[in-house]
């Protein structure tokens, strides 16, 4: 007969899990297309995405908008080989956009782009949403990091899901990489997830009490027509059961590819350690108003957030936090071969991206000279 799960997916092909070896990682990163003469958004992803070469175009793909594509990595074992790859993705890609004209960047948002010049993507995905959505799908666009994880079957892949919505608050508190928005500072350390979350079927999920739960809430929204697929779910970790993973969401894009290997160490270990273990406690993962508040308080303060903790009734800061879940992480990072990548989460909270933002924008006086240095960034040079 098999698993109820089993049964379920059998009646629901879109639900079938499509077995994956544990903890194998795949790296999805949007990125920005530019005009090097004023470092404007470049509205030309349908220019742009046809004349890319094979191997590349394997790995692009059109966002909402025309300004924005997305990059692939393929299924990898260690983080040191999905960046590897991803680097050389972004060198490639560079070096295209470069004989057309163009450049390229990455971070949570461009920090002057104006809704008025923003264009839709032609593909009907996209065009759906520009139906659905109204005026949401012509503001400006942002810019995420998404992690897969490899799970084997989907009961693990629900049990990961609950436990890791323990963890957004941090992910997104080490991530944030976006305090500008239309030309000026906006006092969020992450704007894009405020602005994101303008979209319906954004945030933390909810905890789900098996993977029936999921497939069951999923399939009565689909059969009301609440939208097409699956995928149009834009929670900050949700299961995709036709790559057999589970992917997280909740991150800004990073500038710098080193501290994306960094953030994907720390899910990956963090993934590890949450299914050999079970780390978050449970008092956290069912706070669900609580964790909509961390949710908020790091994207307000980044790694500099004082988060809530229910256990001792207090706000502890986020670093304090950190230290506590890299301890923990350490021995799955050295089993996953992602240590010396682990390593650099500290550095990431030393140095947070959108300070280093706001750093650079004070530094050149305007917001076109931040966004040379973060073009000059995306493929840095090598030591």
């Amino acid at each position: 007969m098999g698993s109820p799960a089993d049964q379920l997916s059998s009646a629901r092909g879109w639900a079938a899990w499509q077995r994956s070896e544990p903890y194998t990682i795949g790296l999805e990163e949007e990125v920005m297309l530019l005009d090097p003469e004023d470092w404007s958004l470049a509205q030309r992803s349908d220019d742009v995405l046809p004349q890319l070469p094979p191997g590349l175009a394997a790995h692009v793909s059109a966002e909402t908008h025309q300004g924005a594509i997305e990059l692939s990595t393929d299924a990898h074992v260690t983080v040191g080989e999905a960046v590897a790859q991803l680097r050389e993705l972004r060198a490639w890609l560079a070096e295209e956009l470069a004989g057309q004209g163009l450049a390229v960047a990455a971070a949570g948002t461009h920090p002057f782009a104006l809704w008025s010049e923003t264009r839709v993507s032609p593909a009907s995905r996209y065009q759906v949403i520009l139906r659905t959505m109204a005026d949401l799908a012509r503001r400006e666009p942002t810019f995420a990091l998404h992690v897969h994880v490899g799970v084997p079957d989907p009961e693990r892949a629900i049990r990961l899901l609950n436990q890791l919505r323990a963890h957004v608050p941090l992910l997104l508190a080490l991530s944030a990489n976006s305090p500008f928005w239309q030309g000026r500072s906006t006092g969020l350390a992450s704007t894009r997830t405020s602005v994101f979350g303008a979209f319906p079927r954004t945030g933390l999920p909810r905890r789900f009490r098996s993977y029936e739960d999921w497939v069951s809430t999923v399939d009565a929204l689909l059969r009301c027509g609440a939208f097409p697929e699956p995928t149009f779910l834009w929670w900050d970790v949700r299961p995709q059961p036709a790559l057999g993973t589970v992917e997280v969401r909740a991150m800004d894009a990073q500038t710098d590819p080193g501290a994306t290997a960094a953030l994907v160490a720390l899910v990956q270990s963090v993934a590890r350690l949450e299914l050999e273990e079970g780390y978050a406690a449970e008092q956290l993962v069912a706070a669900e108003e609580l964790l909509a508040e961390n949710r908020f308080l790091a994207a307000r303060d980044g790694i500099e957030a004082d988060l809530l903790d229910p256990a001792a009734e207090l706000r502890r800061p986020a670093r304090a936090q950190l230290r506590a879940v890299l301890d923990a992480a350490r021995p799955h990072a050295d089993a996953l071969d992602c240590r010396a990548e682990l390593e650099g989460v500290a550095r990431l909270a030393l140095e947070p991206p959108f300070l280093r933002q706001l750093d650079i924008a004070e530094r050149r006086g305007r917001l076109p000279g931040l966004m040379a240095e973060l073009a000059a960034a995306f493929v840095p040079e090598r030591s």
